[in-house]
């Protein structure tokens, strides 16, 4: 059963795709057949500013992860052999800096079914009950609503089109290579585990993983993508310059004394 047929979202997501067509509608007059296009690109803008309180919350948590992390490192390393120990005194550790284990996690969590319920308006083909118009639409002879791997089942008399996806598959590609060395944070020192490096440096190159799966799906999809990564980068790049500890304390650490 398709969750999107349920009467509720189905409703919600009739509103969404509603919002995405005036968007094209509007934007025709000025941006041609790149108004679907644009569509796409401004709804993302519009739902990913809506959640810049989730970012933020994120960014918080990853700073009060990065500032706890040598001290709970000493501590498995003091009780790594009593688990329930550790488990206390780990506990212990976040009542006294005030910070949730779960911190970052439940917004991340919140944010799931707005992004899945946009990401449905430029994958499904029907939406409740009517024909998803903005799949139909044309960027430079693209298709918004086939993928790069479907298109070129189709022969080679769809070149021209085909640039538009690789140009797209490429910006992604570009986009995912700043965040991994802008936004990668280096490891605390004390945090590292003997042997952890090879996998953080394996586990560095996951992203790319979404290049592949863009291929995959309708051409509008995968600029949702792209937008949406690209935003990403540049909303956690100057969150951390916002919200960074040590711009509003002299250090960002806590006493030594917290981790016993």
């Amino acid at each position: 059963m398709d969750i999107f047929s349920f009467g509720p979202i189905a409703a919600v997501l009739d509103a969404t795709y509603a919002l995405v067509t005036g968007l094209s509608g509007a934007l025709a007059p000025v941006a041609g057949a790149l108004s679907g296009l644009l569509a796409v690109v401004a709804l993302t803008v519009i739902v990913r500013a809506l959640l810049i309180p989730v970012g933020m919350s994120q960014v918080r948590a990853e700073y009060n992860r990065r500032r706890l992390a040598p001290h709970i490192a000493e501590l498995q390393r003091r009780h790594g052999k009593d688990r329930e120990l550790l488990a206390r005194k780990t506990m212990e550790l976040y009542q006294t800096e005030k910070v949730s284990p779960f911190a970052g996690m439940l917004p991340l969590l919140a944010q799931l079914p707005v992004i899945s319920l946009v990401y449905a308006v430029f994958t499904h083909p029907a939406i409740s009950g009517h024909a998803n118009e903005l799949l139909g639409e044309h960027v430079f002879g693209a298709p918004l609503g086939t993928s790069f791997v479907g298109l070129t089942s189709a022969g080679a008399e769809v070149w021209p089109a085909m640039l538009v996806y690789l140009v797209v598959l490429g910006l992604i590609a570009i986009v995912t290579t700043v965040s991994r060395r802008v936004l990668t944070l280096p490891q605390p020192e004390g945090a590292a585990t003997p042997g952890s490096g090879g996998l953080l440096r394996a586990l560095s190159f996951l992203p790319y993983v979404t290049v592949v799966f863009a291929a995959f799906v309708p051409l509008a999809a995968a600029v949702y993508i792209l937008t949406s990564t690209a935003w990403t980068v540049a909303e956690r790049f100057t969150l951390r310059r916002l919200l960074d500890p040590e711009r509003h304390r002299p250090d960002g650490r806590i006493e030594p004394s917290a981790a016993r």
